[in-house]
């Protein structure tokens, strides 16, 4: 699970042009949280994931949806 939601973290952040840092200057969020995120090393609590799924403008179920392929 940890791993899903950081590759679907970087893919929406990228989607959305923004970069880790940007993200941090929004959320609060620290910049090697998000790193360890998106190398799925971190497991977000549901308010993190709430805070960055605001931050991206998705739902915290894009976070955690499971891969289509």
């Amino acid at each position: 699970m940890r791993q899903l939601v950081g590759r679907n973290f970087a893919r929406l952040r990228k989607a959305k042009g923004l970069t880790q840092e940007e993200v941090e200057a929004r959320s609060g969020v620290s910049q090697q949280y998000l790193s360890s995120l998106e190398r799925g090393r971190r497991n977000p609590t549901v308010i993190t994931l709430y805070e960055l799924a605001q931050v991206l403008e998705v739902s915290v179920a894009d976070l955690v949806r499971m891969d289509e392929d």
